[in-house]
């Protein structure tokens, strides 16, 4: 399923990217040597069992934390030269974020958790609001904007986190594990709507999942093992 069949250069490059730890006396390589490339509008299902550095990896991507060693070049940008303020503004403007959890705020509505990212980007809230709206909307939730998370499904839930992900109409999705705390038939549907998702708004999602069925549904998977990308499947 690729989106091309004459594939557009990589907006993301990793080049010899390695992540240590320290424990005690001891140093933890999680990350050993990654080489990786994604296109503008690519969906790559990442797997590899835990502990194998696939959350590290995605980390690293989405600018939360920095390598040790290694470049990650973003439209050929190398993207840890930028300071921290400036690493942040990045991040926020260009890259949304879906975890296993939803991390949304309890007291708040699944409207106002989708708008609060772009409201703190000091934009106007009317604009936000008719933005967020919309998303909701276009996630199967038009009818659950007033509702606060306590009053959701585990699946409405998890749409409200890709609304929430998508409002500021980022180049790069980063998902780890959305489908992972959701039983089999809603975890089918989310990933089926992220794939749409994909596939109309032309923004690059990367996915952790366990799921060997689900990642078929990408454009491209890759496997880690003990810190490596070992094979891939695609483009």
């Amino acid at each position: 399923m690729s989106p091309s069949s004459d594939p557009a250069p990589p907006f993301l490059r990793v080049t010899d990217l390695t992540k240590t730890f320290l424990l005690g006396n001891q140093t933890i390589e999680v990350l050993k040597g990654i080489n990786l490339e994604v296109r503008q509008g690519e969906l790559l299902a990442m797997l590899g069992a835990s502990g194998a550095g696939k959350s590290t990896l995605l980390h690293i991507l989405g600018t939360l934390d920095r390598p040790t060693r290694g470049t990650v070049f973003y439209e050929s940008r190398d993207i840890f030269r930028l300071s921290e303020q400036e690493l942040a503004q990045f991040r926020n403007q260009r890259i949304g974020f879906v975890f296993q959890f939803h991390h949304l705020l309890p007291e708040f509505t699944a409207l106002e958790n989708t708008y609060l990212p772009s409201l703190m980007q000091k934009r106007p809230k009317a604009q936000c609001i008719e933005e967020a709206s919309a998303l909701l909307s276009e996630v199967g939730l038009g009818h659950r904007l007033h509702h606060k998370p306590g009053e959701l499904s585990g699946g409405e839930q998890q749409r409200v986190a890709v609304a929430r992900a998508l409002i500021h109409n980022p180049d790069l999705v980063l998902a780890d594990e959305p489908t992972g705390n959701l039983d089999t038939h809603t975890g089918e549907t989310l990933f089926a709507l992220l794939r749409k998702l994909n596939e109309q708004r032309r923004t690059a999602f990367v996915i952790v999942t366990h799921n060997e069925r689900l990642s078929r549904q990408a454009d491209r998977s890759i496997h880690m093992v003990d810190g490596r990308i070992v094979n891939g499947r695609g483009k």
